[in-house]
């Protein structure tokens, strides 16, 4: 065996290697094609290496971006989590603000239903007496990632 089939074999092993440990990942849950390459880079493989891998299990679908957003949603969604937090997350888990909003949908009337079951489970259904409580009230869902308008139709919804 000659040292170049020697060297071939060895970059063979090691994109298995990294694909192996992708694919390790990505069986747990979905993951972005960015978050994948800072756990391979994490891991000391190469940059060039792994994103080779990643590209190959983005062509095979194995990591799919929209999916992950979709998962992603839904996820946070459920957990109370507003549109603008979920896009902050998104964008820093390597995603791109035009493919976020195309499935986050902001301006969805289901988010006004949202903010207001976040409102009631955590404050009870107990409106403001006073103005600090109200902005105590109002900074909580601003936190969670509602917009100003979100925010405004739960008050404006309770003071009629």
């Amino acid at each position: 065996m000659s040292n170049n089939d020697n060297s071939k074999a060895a970059d063979r092993d090691g994109l298995e290697k990294i694909r192996r440990a992708a694919l390790n990942w990505l069986t747990r849950r979905d993951y972005s094609r960015h978050e994948i390459l800072i756990k391979l880079k994490t891991k000391g493989y190469s940059p060039k290496d792994s994103e080779s891998v990643v590209t190959e299990l983005v062509q095979t679908g194995l990591i799919d971006e929209h999916r992950f957003i979709e998962n992603y949603i839904y996820w946070r969604r459920g957990k109370g989590y507003g549109p603008l937090r979920i896009s902050m997350e998104l964008q820093a888990r390597g995603l791109t603000s035009d493919v976020i909003a195309e499935r986050l949908q902001i301006t969805d009337n289901a988010w006004f239903t949202e903010a207001r079951k976040v409102w009631h489970k955590h404050f009870k259904g107990r409106l403001p007496s006073n103005f600090k409580d109200r902005a105590k009230q109002m900074r909580f869902l601003q936190y969670r990632g509602y917009t100003r308008e979100h925010i405004e139709s739960v008050f404006g919804s309770e003071d009629s």
